[in-house]
């Protein structure tokens, strides 16, 4: 523990408040609700943080779901600066931002802050989560690093931190800081048991992710995703009794597409991954997460169980195709979830996180009964969702029909 001898006191202070004032609060201003009055001056619609990155340029990352829907932005410093900002890239799968403060460089004097590498972490790890909650100014919360590799808590690409460290409604988007004041990682969301309020368990972006996020935003706008034609789901209880495995944490390879980089490694249909780039699988979002950050011509390494055999291949990440149907053997992959047929029909075995298919609400676990009004049974019918513009599917879950709008 850091002493201070001058005070007597025992204390994190030296390294935390080099980083303070490069922690904003952020403002996203979007059209008011009110009565129509001819007044059409955008109205704050949230509220989040965020974190200077390039004091240079400006550039602050925060929650793609703080500056959702927002027309304009402003961030406020700690030194009680206010400054507008243009929006320069967001991706909805990871729940990331970038915006970049608008004035002049000299006028700017901002501070930045420090990035470490979030592969470094370990669990009990001292940790700090800096933001605006709950309407009050800056505030600094402690605690550790609770787990590492956290997923399958929604629609997004999932590989994040867990803390214990109180997180609130206004903390999204601000950083997650080691004890030498250094970011590891972006809060993003909290488990609650009631209410929204802190209940211990946070969740934030690794900074491993956050980077990779941020430089592509800022260099094309968007995010350029690879893949490997391995069509994945999440192993869980049910399906590990069928395969008669003793755990419940890995990804099942429902097919691989022809001709794909997967099928090259030799994955096969039934494959349970357990490892990548020797991190543990917990479920399909783990594999999304590592291959959605990783350039075309990475060489990705699996572990894997067949027949209850360990075996290992190298996957080599591929550029997204432009097609939106990838048809293996006995599965099919469809703007972003992935069909097997089962005794009870075509079943939606995994949905990607951010993809169509995730922001129009389909579900693992789905059974599909129609595509824009005609009835389905076989893989091949799902050909239909190749075609431009959006499809209406006919969903059964929990034994009621709901129809979604894939786009």
């Amino acid at each position: 523990m850091p002493y201070d001898a001058e005070r007597g006191v025992f204390s994190f202070a030296g390294g935390l408040e080099r980083a303070l004032p490069a922690v904003v609060q952020v403002t996203t201003l979007g059209r008011s609700g009110g009565p129509s009055s001819g007044d059409d001056e955008p109205r704050p619609i949230s509220a989040g943080s965020g974190a200077i990155i390039d004091a240079r340029e400006g550039v602050v990352v925060t929650n793609n779901h703080v500056v959702e829907g927002g027309r304009k932005f402003t961030v406020d410093l700690t030194d009680g600066r206010i400054f507008d900002a243009v929006l320069v890239g967001a991706d909805k799968a990871t729940d990331l931002a970038v915006l970049k403060i608008e004035a002049d460089e000299a006028a700017l004097g901002l501070t930045q802050i420090e990035v470490a590498n979030s592969d470094g972490l370990r669990t009990g790890d001292l940790s700090f989560a800096v933001g605006y909650p709950l309407g009050l100014d800056q505030t600094l919360t402690m605690g550790v690093i609770s787990g590492l590799g956290r997923s399958g808590m929604g629609d997004r690409i999932e590989d994040y931190i867990q803390t214990d460290a109180a997180v609130n409604s206004g903390n999204s988007g601000g950083p997650l800081l080691d004890s030498r004041g250094r970011m590891i990682g972006l809060n993003t969301s909290i488990l609650s048991g009631g209410g929204g309020g802190n209940d211990g368990i946070a969740f934030a972006v690794p900074s491993r992710i956050m980077m990779y996020v941020v430089d592509q935003l800022r260099t094309t706008g968007e995010v350029r995703r690879g893949q490997t034609g391995a069509i994945l789901g999440s192993l869980n209880p049910e399906r590990s009794r069928d395969f008669g495995l003793g755990f419940v944490r890995g990804a099942v390879v429902e097919d691989v597409a022809p001709g794909s980089s997967a099928e090259a490694a030799g994955l096969r249909r039934g494959d349970i991954i357990t490892r990548i780039q020797d991190r543990p699988v917990s479920n399909a979002g783990t594999v999304a997460a590592t291959i959605g950050i990783a350039e075309p011509g990475t060489a990705v390494q699996v572990v894997y169980l067949r027949g209850g055999r360990e075996g290992r291949a190298t996957l080599t990440v591929e550029p997204r195709s432009e097609q939106t149907v990838t048809i293996g053997a006995e599965a099919v992959s469809a703007r972003g979830a992935s069909f097997r047929a089962t005794a009870d029909g075509l079943q939606v075995a995994a949905v990607e996180g951010g993809s169509p298919a995730a922001q129009a609400g389909l579900q693992a676990g789905d059974l599909v009964a129609g595509v824009d009004g005609t009835p389905v049974s076989a893989l091949a019918d799902l050909n239909a969702l190749a075609t431009d513009g959006e499809h209406r599917v006919s969903v059964r879950r929990d034994g009621e029909e709901i129809e979604v709008v894939l786009p």
